[in-house]
């Protein structure tokens, strides 16, 4: 075998450890990815129990502000006024869903984008897989026609050219 010969398996054959290596880290980026998607998700249900209770708090404030205008008036709670009241609420029950749907979309979109993230990890690492597999595949194909001559110590390797075709 000559030294050029050992010299292109042997690169090979790093080329495909590097091709491993490199799928590794891009999976590795991916995962970390989808674990930042995973925590955004998280926020925003925590984002969306803190605008809940803000806006619980601010409505009970203009309730109690609105009771507070209708008995400066002197008017009963009735009719009107308690229309006024049950309004109020709908209105603030509607604002509640529209937050609570908000947030279940940003987190379904998190959880989306994390789930895409990690298919894209286990695409990386195929794709390096593949690529290691072609270059383990050139080494042996370097290195295949001295096979029978590395396993018995030959220094020359024992190729068969009386099977060629073509004239020399």
């Amino acid at each position: 075998m000559s030294f050029t010969t050992a010299i292109t398996a042997g690169t090979a054959v790093l080329s495909a450890r590097q091709a491993s290596a490199s799928a590794q880290y891009n999976q590795a980026i991916q995962n970390r990815n989808a674990r930042v998607m995973m925590q955004r998700a998280e926020a925003i249900e925590q984002k969306k129990q803190l605008d809940l209770a803000k806006f619980d708090r601010q409505f009970q404030a203009f309730q109690g502000e609105t009771k507070v205008a209708i008995a400066k008036t002197g008017a009963e709670r009735s009719g009107s006024a308690l229309r006024i009241l049950r309004n109020n609420v709908e209105q603030a029950e509607f604002e509640k869903d529209m937050i609570d749907y908000n947030a279940e979309i940003g987190k379904s979109q998190a959880f989306e984008q994390a789930n895409f993230a990690t298919m894209q990890g286990e695409l990386a690492k195929q794709q390096g897989r593949a690529a290691a597999i072609g270059y383990y595949g050139q080494a042996a194909s370097i290195l295949a026609p001295y096979g029978k001559s590395l396993l018995s110590g030959e220094t020359t390797p024992s190729i068969d050219l009386t099977s060629t075709e073509g004239s020399f």
